[in-house]
């Protein structure tokens, strides 16, 4: 069998999560006979069907679901390679730094700088969503994150924890309080992956006799704080990021009875770069020992 070919591996990613081939072509900015001839390629190549195809529509064969599990990754540790590849052919050394909203990174940047005086620092926002995927792809060195995320194939270093407060619209009828409990606001719709708030997830789903309650995609704190002040909704933060976007349409109260947010720096686990350990002694918190 030939080596693998990663730009049909890429075709079929997009036809794997369009589920639709004419979709997909449109996503790749090809016409769709390419794409389909690409496909047949490649399930040539692995000798097996990758899509069932009938009047109802496409779906993914069993060998075509392990190959869409296993092409993400591929495709990230792809591309972060060719990141690095470029990067180090530059006149310049450049180290990347991933960061969630309401953290900052200043201090651990200054560190840095003064040990590798050469180094172009630059800083990239993240979200919930591509927090952990901007190092699989190489578009950060380090990143700090908050928990929960998939942890596989990451160093992963705890640094400190912050208390969460859930953002509320000034009308609210909890608005005022200086703290809530988690089944004060069982009933409200949350503007998050219930998954980020499992402590809310699981009585809400209880409440609503088992049913998991469906979340539109919200993908930044600016957003979700704009549908909080439209009373769409309420959503659960951290201390830091919400005193960092505040507003006078929607109010905040300390969740009582809800864990903290962990927050780790993270690296991809096979990095052996002596910046990232540079940069993670110093953005480790002070020792209370010392």
């Amino acid at each position: 069998m030939d080596d693998l070919d990663l730009r049909k591996v890429r075709y079929f990613v997009a036809v794997a999560e369009e589920l639709n081939f004419g979709r997909a072509a449109e996503r790749l900015h090809l016409a769709q006979p390419v794409v389909s001839r690409q496909i047949r390629a490649l399930e040539d190549e692995l000798r097996v069907r990758l899509f069932r195809r009938d009047r109802r529509g496409t779906e993914l064969t069993a060998a075509g679901r392990q190959l869409l599990e296993e092409a993400r990754p591929l495709l990230a540790a792809a591309e972060a390679l060719r990141r690095r590849v470029v990067s180090a052919a530059a006149d310049t050394r450049v180290f990347t730094v991933g960061f969630m909203p309401g953290l900052t990174v200043t201090s651990a940047v200054r560190a840095l700088k003064r040990r590798h005086p050469d180094l172009d620092v630059r800083l990239l926002r993240t979200t919930w969503d591509d927090q952990v995927e901007v190092l699989r792809d190489g578009r950060a060195d380090v990143s700090l994150v908050r928990l929960p995320i998939d942890q596989r194939d990451l160093q992963v270093r705890p640094l400190f924890q912050e208390a969460r407060v859930v953002a509320l619209p000034v009308g609210h009828p909890l608005a005022g309080k200086r703290s809530v409990s988690i089944a004060d606001l069982a009933g409200d719709h949350l503007l998050q992956n219930p998954d980020a708030v499992p402590e809310w997830r699981d009585i809400a789903v209880e409440m609503r006799s088992g049913t998991r309650p469906e979340v539109p995609p919200v993908h930044s704190v600016e957003e979700k704080l704009e549908l909080v002040a439209s009373g769409a909704g309420v959503c659960v933060i951290p201390l830091s990021t919400a005193g960092f976007y505040t507003r006078q349409d929607v109010v905040t109260s300390l969740v009582e009875d809800i864990a903290p947010n962990q927050v780790c720096l993270a690296w991809m686990a096979t990095r052996r770069s002596p910046l990232i350990h540079d940069f993670a002694d110093a953005a480790a918190p002070p020792d209370p020992a010392v």
